[in-house]
């Protein structure tokens, strides 16, 4: 129970740092990145691992188009539904990766291998 707080404790710090990170970016960059996110959450299947991994990755190119000068939608690109079925496009192939191993690893293990 004490290692569950203490994950519990450690991701909610996580969280507000990376919160931070999105905060600090100027102009229409925090307001685009919460949309998307709250758009690619309607997507999420599982414990939403698929997505937080893509949010940060999605962090990292938005400092990176700021840091460039960029406007956010240089970065994304006018259509931005797109833009964000892309990147759920990606957590879906992350998904399949994950189960086909799943099974490959079970399979190989009872002697069905293929």
């Amino acid at each position: 129970m004490v290692n569950f707080i203490k994950k519990i404790l450690e991701d909610k710090k996580e969280y507000k740092e990376m919160m931070a990170r999105v905060e600090s970016l100027p102009g229409d960059y925090p307001e685009t990145y919460k949309k998307i996110c709250n758009y690619m959450w309607n997507f999420a299947s599982g414990n939403g691992m698929d997505m937080l991994r893509i949010q940060y990755d999605l962090i990292d190119l938005f400092e990176t188009g700021a840091a460039n000068g960029k406007e956010v939608l240089e970065v994304t690109g006018e259509d931005v539904t797109a833009f964000a079925t892309g990147l759920i496009d990606q957590a879906k192939s992350w998904d399949d990766k994950l189960r086909n191993n799943l099974n490959k690893s079970i399979l190989n293990r009872v002697g069905k291998k293929k």
